[in-house]
């Protein structure tokens, strides 16, 4: 088909707000317009977001991108839409939400899932028979620190039993915008995967499987029926399409999680090509042919957006927001000493500052374990913290150890990926709001002792991803034809002369977790 004048709606829900964007059917994203959504932080590990929030900073975004009048509203063939994930929204019939959205963040159900996956013989505090079954059918387990849907629904169950009651369906954030969309209940192969209860094993078959669901000990009814990522799921409503300012006739593609969207919009689609992301969260991800999991490091091979393949799946609490807690904390805090004047653009000044410490950061150590971590170590207890700092340490130390910290922790990710894989990732693509700072880049290839290559509008593989999408769905490319059409603006190779120093720096910052695990653990238990 000719894709010379043909458009997809990409709409990719963040955490801290949607993105909504023009792609063309081979991949080019046109513009892009953002709009500001709050979290809201609650004690006990509560983590929600207002799902109507999202969809007024979405309607907010989508006029204000159509408004530039780049194409004609007629082009625009189909919605598709990606979102944060590991999230949970509980609606009535009517497809209104009963409650505040329940983020990937949030670890209220972690009492209630530990209860499920308890048994008299234990490994890694599981019991053994379920973990056999979770392993040998999902490729995976809950996680225990209570951060997966399936322990939302717990959560929602034993403390709210009336909404539970009351809840017709729990949707995933970007299964709950295509309700929105379309006015119908769906989830994708891979949308479903964190609720722990479909059989992944034949990856052209995934099903919920009976056993799972009454391990997790929640309702098949209250769970949607499976789609793939390139089903079209209906037309836009018309109300709908009023609003946003689209043509009646716009369809809607079932669309895929943000990690997803992002391994397709890096470009990273062959087996085994990796693809290193740095935004609010990180990851380190690369498609697979067969199932694998590795329980001790949490992470396993799980359905991909991509028909045939599994997707190597991991990922680290935060990364780019270490970047923000500095700010909002120690640069620019709102308190009786924040500062009458404010730096216009802070990363651009956080980099120049970076710039001025020599590599190693004169021994300081950054650890980003803010909210905990999930890969290569699922350890909700365990928490962030300068080390080895002295009177001659300053805020540019500070800042330059935070970007080679969270280059660390994507470099003990990378250690057990490879051994996973059993393959070197010579070249990893990168992409994400951090690969935007050259610097940044560097300090990765340089801790990874890996080829970085930064992929063209880095912060914009996630709409790109969802644009491609919806571009397979409609027919006009294939897959297998995204890596050609990817375009790369750097390429950035490990310094020899900082290898070794590196090198050291990275045994003490594994020694750091390792002593003081315990630690945290009495702390914060």
């Amino acid at each position: 088909m000719s894709s010379d004048t043909k458009y997809i709606l990409a709409i990719d829900l963040g955490t801290s707000g949607p993105k909504v964007a023009i792609v063309s059917m081979l991949g080019d994203v046109l513009d892009h317009e953002f709009e500001k959504t709050d979290t809201i932080f609650l004690d006990h590990g509560g983590v929600e977001e207002n799902p109507d929030d999202w969809w007024r900073a979405i309607v907010k975004a989508a006029k204000r991108l159509l408004s530039k009048n780049l194409v004609p509203v007629s082009d625009i063939l189909a919605i598709c839409c990606t979102s944060q994930w590991s999230g949970t929204v509980a609606v009535d019939k009517s497809g209104h939400h009963l409650m505040n959205a329940i983020t990937w963040m949030d670890s209220r159900g972690a009492a209630h899932v530990k209860k499920i996956t308890n048994g008299l013989i234990k490994i890694e505090g599981y019991g053994i028979t379920k973990l056999y079954k979770w392993l040998k059918l999902t490729g995976g387990v809950p996680l225990r620190s209570g951060k997966d849907p399936i322990a939302h629904i717990l959560f929602i169950k034993k403390i709210f039993p009336d909404l539970y009651k009351n809840t017709y369906k729990f949707l995933e954030p970007k299964d709950y915008l295509n309700l929105k969309l379309t006015g119908r209940f769906f989830a994708s192969n891979e949308s479903i995967t964190l609720h722990w209860v479909t059989d992944n094993r034949d990856i052209n078959n995934i099903c919920y499987h009976d056993d799972l669901i009454k391990m997790a000990g929640i309702s098949r009814e209250k769970l949607p029926d499976l789609k793939l990522s390139t089903d079209i799921i209906g037309p836009v409503k018309k109300e709908i399409a009023q609003e946003l300012g689209l043509s009646e006739s716009t369809r809607v593609v079932m669309g895929t999680p943000d990690i997803h969207s992002a391994s397709i919009g890096s470009g990273a689609i062959d087996d085994f090509a990796g693809h290193l992301y740095v935004g609010t969260s990180g990851w380190l991800l690369c498609h697979m042919p067969y199932k694998k999991t590795d329980l001790f490091h949490n992470m396993g091979a799980m359905p991909s957006a991509i028909p045939g393949k599994y997707l190597l799946i991991n990922e680290q609490d935060i990364a780019g927001e270490a970047l923000n807690f500095l700010k909002d904390n120690f640069i620019y805090p709102e308190d009786e000493l924040t500062p009458a004047i404010k730096v216009k653009d802070v990363h651009k000044a956080f980099n120049a500052m970076a710039a001025k410490i020599p590599p190693g950061c004169d021994n300081l150590i950054f650890t980003p374990w803010l909210n905990g971590e999930r890969s290569p170590v699922e350890d909700p207890y365990t928490r962030s913290g300068f080390y080895n700092m002295s009177l001659n340490t300053t805020r540019a130390h500070m800042v330059r150890a935070v970007f080679e910290g969270v280059a660390f922790n994507g470099k003990w990710l990378l250690k057990y990926v490879e051994k996973l894989i059993k393959k070197k990732m010579k070249i990893i693509n990168i992409i994400g709001g951090g690969a935007k700072s050259d610097l940044w880049c560097q300090i990765h290839a340089d801790i990874l002792n890996r080829t970085i290559r930064r992929v063209k509008n880095p912060i914009q593989a996630n709409v790109r991803g969802a644009g491609l999408i919806g571009s397979v769905a409609l027919g006009y490319i294939k897959f297998d034809e995204i890596p050609e059409r990817t375009e790369y603006d750097s390429i950035f190779k490990p310094n020899p002369k900082n290898l070794k120093l590196y090198k050291k720096l990275f045994k003490q910052y594994q020694a750091i977790y390792k002593q003081n695990k315990n630690i945290y653990k009495r702390l914060n238990k």
